[in-house]
Order: structure tokens, then sequence, then C-alpha cells
């Protein structure tokens, strides 16, 4: 197995492993949405005896409050980030523009590097003509550097850009895909009463109409 071939295959790695714990952290991030609406929910601070009032009074403010997905992921397609904004989470900007702009930025970054040595090959190769098709040689790349090794610098640059283009579709992929899936699950009832409780308390049973006895009730609620 050449080098080359080895480092496609770790790189390959690296890709299932990030986008697993992409996939993990999103999943994360998903269910601590839910536990948040659930710990700031009305029903948290206020008490059984009171009753409490609709949150949504017309179909205008629960369109407000709970978007339309399909809107959402229309708007997190056209500009990354914007569906985040429409569902209130202006947080999750900062680190979909982060992952997004990181990888853009590395990505330059070796498609320079690539240009470089596939100059340097080119020019420095006896077979090919002295044109300097692909511009001169960079001053950092020594003049006398073997062939053979340039070439395989130039494909690990070239392969490691591409794979990075891929982590930069996944990114903007899975910017939309949150958005859509918060945007659905917003709309979720995620309020104590659909919780499972279980209650314990002491009660008189009427055995006979003299004689009550000691009992315990238990229920549970669904």
């Amino acid at each position: 197995m050449n080098t080359t071939l080895k480092m496609i295959l770790n790189a390959y790695l690296q890709f299932l492993i990030r986008s697993i714990s992409i996939a993990l952290l999103f999943g994360v991030l998903i269910f601590a949405n839910g536990f948040a609406q659930n710990f700031f929910s009305s029903q948290s601070f206020v008490a059984e005896n009171y009753q409490l009032k609709p949150a949504f009074d017309n179909s205008e403010s629960l369109q407000t409050e709970f978007p339309d997905p399909k809107k959402v992921l229309r708007r997190s397609l056209i500009l990354p980030g914007w569906g985040q904004v429409t569902n209130k989470q202006i947080w999750k900007v900062p680190i979909v523009y982060g992952v997004i702009g990181g990888l853009t930025y590395y990505s330059i970054y070796l498609n320079n590097r690539y240009g470089d040595y596939r100059a340097a090959y080119y020019n420095l190769n006896p077979q090919s003509p002295d044109d300097n098709k692909f511009g001169p040689t960079p001053g950092y790349i020594p003049q006398d550097a073997n062939l053979e090794a340039l070439r395989e610098t130039r494909n690990n640059f070239r392969n490691r850009r591409d794979l990075v283009f891929v982590f930069i579709g996944l990114s903007y992929a899975l910017n939309a895909i949150d958005a859509y899936v918060f945007a659905h699950l917003r709309s979720f009832d995620v309020s104590d009463d659909l919780s499972m409780n279980i209650r314990m308390k002491p009660v008189m049973i009427a055995a006979s109409k003299s004689s009550p006895t000691p009992s315990i009730l238990l229920s549970i609620n669904f």
C-alpha cells in the first residue's frame, strides 16, 4: 500500500469520525433545546392550583411562534444561519459561520499549496515545456526536489482540498437540517403532562360503615 493510498484512507476515516461527531452534536443540541423549552415553560413557574391561560389565542400568533419548517429550510438553503434566526436560535449562527468559514479558509490554503506544487512539478519535469504553464516555481520549493516527492505532495494537497469541499457541503446541509428539524420539534408538547408521574398517598377506605381501613393510594399518570 503506497503512501498516497494510506493518506486517502486516513482522510476518509477522519471524515467518517467527524461526520458521526457532527451528527451526535446535533442530536445533543436538539435534546438540549427540548429540555430548555420544558424547563422554562410557564408550567414550571405556576402553582398547580392556578389555571393556565392558552399560550396562543389565534392562528397568527401560532404561526409566529412556530414557523413553517419548509420556509425555514428554504431560508437555510438560501443563506446559512437564516433558518436558525427564524427559529430564534441566534446563538447558533456564529457556530454555523465558524465551521463553514473555517473550512472555506482551509480549502483556500490547500488549493494554493496544490497550485504551488503543481507548478513546481510541471516546471521541474524535464519532459514538460519550459513555459511556466501553471506559474513560476515558488521559492520555498527547492529546484532540485525529487519529482516523485513533488507529485505525491501535489496529489496529497489536492485530495485533502477535495475532502474539505465535501466537509463544506456537509456543513451547509447540516445547517439546513438542524433548522428544519428544530422547526418541527418546536411545536411538540414537552410539558410535564407528557411525563410519567407516580404518586403515593395514605387514604382511608371504608371497608364498613363503622371501621374504615387505612390504605395507600397509588396513581400513575402518563
